[in-house]
């Protein structure tokens, strides 16, 4: 379905009254190849673990700044959720903190991050594990989910998804008449990197004057090293691409856009969910958030709605 904001009436199990004592714990972890994921862990105050290890729980994978630096989303939705009874883990992928400026945050390898993450929910005996991805997050999560298939996840959330973040990017690069062009980055990246991109020991960093905007301000500026941009929005950066993954994917997925967001149209959830339909997926549903623009939390009221109502479908007793 798409274009509604209803949802069904079905009460939660789960709902809880506001004002909820809260209990924050910053969470370290480490992924297979040595990096360093930071999180924030936050439920309702408790005396022992076991009581808040059936209530559904969202892993939360950023956008392009991180939890740390974000404004909407990735900051606000976990105390959002936890006024309706709700927890949530926010970590920060090689990504975050100007991973794409060092060099580290290659797009393919979050997939590691994403991975201890949820090994630590495991552990520690969490039952109803959903997982939202924000914008670049999405494509993080759904890059991640293809490939590993998981089955103790509930469900998936994809809000501002792309259908083809290089797409886009390219797309806004030739708007605005980039410097240097999408094109000449390109062939910059392909001359430097070689024929193994992601093993190069060469890189450098660049800016792109007028990357989103028409001005030759620092606000419309981005910053890449050759590689982190090769894999995050370069015409051969698969991962990115949403719409050639999330036919693999056969967890229930809830697409949200707002209504006025000025960096996907309204095209591009609808035809992410009819090809993860086609591919046999028949859990997955896209919701309109009226009055919110890339951030879906300037309408925090309807967005939480969207999602507890998947909690509610889909959370196990």
């Amino acid at each position: 379905m798409t274009g509604s904001n209803k949802v069904a009436s079905k009460p939660s199990a789960f709902m809880a009254a506001p004002g909820l004592p809260e209990k924050q714990s910053l969470v370290r972890l480490t992924a297979q190849d040595g990096f360093l994921v930071n999180g924030l862990l936050v439920t309702r105050e408790y005396q022992k673990i076991e009581e808040v290890l059936g209530i559904p729980i969202l892993l939360q994978i950023h956008g392009l700044l991180g939890h740390f630096l974000a404004r909407g989303t990735p900051r606000l939705l976990p105390h959002a959720l936890l006024e309706q009874g709700f927890s949530s883990l926010s970590i920060n992928t090689r990504l975050a903190s100007a991973g794409q400026i060092t060099g580290k945050g290659i797009l393919d390898d979050t997939g590691k991050d994403i991975d201890v993450a949820l090994e630590f929910l495991a552990k520690a005996g969490f039952r109803n594990i959903f997982i939202l991805g924000y914008s670049l997050g999405a494509a993080m999560l759904v890059h991640w989910a293809a490939h590993r298939q998981p089955e103790n996840i509930r469900g998936l959330i994809l809000e501002g998804a792309a259908f083809s973040g290089p797409d886009s990017k390219k797309s806004r690069f030739d708007r605005y008449g980039s410097r240097p062009t999408y094109q000449e980055i390109f062939e910059k990246a392909q001359a430097l990197l070689g024929d193994d991109p992601y093993h190069s020991p060469h890189d450098e960093v660049f800016v792109v004057y007028r990357a989103t905007g028409p001005s030759l301000e620092p606000l419309h500026s981005e910053i890449y090293t050759y590689k982190t941009w090769w894999f995050m929005v370069g015409p051969e950066a698969h991962g990115a691409m949403i719409y050639k993954h999330i036919g693999r994917i056969k967890l229930p997925i809830l697409l949200i856009r707002g209504e006025h967001d000025p960096l996907t149209e309204p095209w591009e959830p609808v035809a992410l969910a009819n090809l993860a339909r086609e591919a046999g997926n028949t859990a997955v549903r896209v919701r309109q958030i009226p009055g919110a623009q890339h951030d879906c939390m300037e309408n925090s009221e309807v967005m939480l709605r969207e999602i507890i109502a998947l909690f509610s479908q889909y959370s196990a007793a």
